[in-house]
């Protein structure tokens, strides 16, 4: 662990503790990695989308620090949220823009070689969030998987620590994931072929 890993979790327990100078003392430490979980996917999305990565950042940052009920347990605790919440506010963007345009254009997120999900996948946004709920039915823990490692950029090992689970355990389920993810997507595509 590095000494900004316990930086971010020394005041994350800070804030947890009611120390409310705590989120004055975070933005400064978290920016960083927040504009490079936004610019991960805003480099995912077509160009001239009407989000910019820093109201991405600034919108992800006020949800992360109204939640009330999350105990935070350390940095990649909070940088999986993090990715969660930034996939939330992306896909609902995608969707608002989706009805104003009635079946318009919609985001594009191209699945690519960082992720090994496979070079000929490009779904949309939307598809791919709806895929995700999908797999949360059946197993959360993979979902959670795939947000924090393809949408937060957390290693297996961070991954691990924010899920209280072993690094083989993420590997499995990573794994898995990204197969059955493909699958599903390539059979949401026109005519069963790949979107």
């Amino acid at each position: 662990m590095t000494e900004g890993d316990n930086d971010v979790t020394r005041i994350l327990l800070r804030h947890q503790g009611g120390d409310a100078k705590a989120l004055k003392d975070l933005f400064p430490v978290v920016y960083d990695e927040l504009r490079r979980i936004a610019g991960g996917y805003m480099r995912r999305e077509n160009p001239g989308h009407t989000l910019q990565a820093t109201a991405l950042v600034n919108e992800a940052y006020f949800k992360l620090v109204d939640q009330k009920a999350v105990q935070w347990q350390n940095r990649a605790h909070f940088f999986g949220i993090a990715a969660q919440i930034m996939r939330r506010i992306l896909c609902d963007h995608a969707r608002a823009r989706h009805a104003e345009k009635r079946g318009g254009d919609v985001a594009r997120l191209q699945l690519d070689e960082a992720v090994e999900v496979g070079a000929a996948a490009e779904p949309d946004l939307v598809a791919l969030d709806d895929a995700l709920k999908e797999l949360a039915t059946i197993n959360e823990r993979q979902a959670k998987v795939v947000e924090m490692r393809f949408f937060g950029g957390l290693s297996v090992e961070e991954t691990a620590e924010a899920l209280g689970a072993s690094t083989a355990t993420v590997k499995r389920d990573w794994t898995f994931a990204r197969a059955w993810l493909l699958k599903e997507l390539k059979a949401d595509g026109p005519g069963g072929a790949a979107p």
